[in-house]
């Protein structure tokens, strides 16, 4: 069942943006995770909510199975997130450069956190899942961390 504070926010959003860990519980199927992330990848994939993330997360969820030489998981992340309907890649920009490290500056957040946070307000955005309390201090856009949810529960 989906929680409340998940369903308000997915109704308030026309598009949100997903950070790297939002896949990662996914795939993995992360014990504490999992259940509120395969409800944001169904109301993708039925087309009720669309969605953004930048094309760094994809370098991110791709560095452990490259380091581990795992061909098959890789082509898995390939072919699940390159076409998953209602799933947009931010590729990184001048522009994109140019708003992440203004963020940056404005709140000192890494620079990763940066990109993921200037890919989603350039999608048009206006909230982001996330598992990062430092993504709290943004005004810019509403941020759903994933402890928050789980611990309201």
């Amino acid at each position: 069942m989906i929680p409340q504070k998940l369903k308000r926010f997915l109704q308030t959003h026309e598009i949100i943006s997903l950070d790297t860990s939002i896949f990662i519980y996914f795939v993995e199927e992360h014990p504490v995770y999992y259940s509120v992330c395969d409800e944001v990848f169904r109301e993708m994939e039925s087309g009720h909510i669309k969605a953004s993330t930048s094309t760094l997360s994809l370098l991110e969820i791709l560095v452990k199975p490259y380091k581990l030489d795992n061909d098959d998981l890789i082509l898995k992340f390939y072919s699940l997130f390159t076409t998953y309907p209602n799933l947009s890649w931010v590729g990184l920009s001048i522009d994109i450069a140019d708003r992440a490290a203004r963020i940056r500056g404005k709140y000192n957040l890494k620079t990763p956190d940066s990109i993921q946070i200037a890919s989603a307000i350039s999608a048009g955005s206006t909230g982001i899942i996330c598992n990062d309390k430092e993504f709290k201090k943004i005004e810019e856009i509403e941020c759903l961390v994933l402890d928050d949810l789980i611990q309201s529960k």
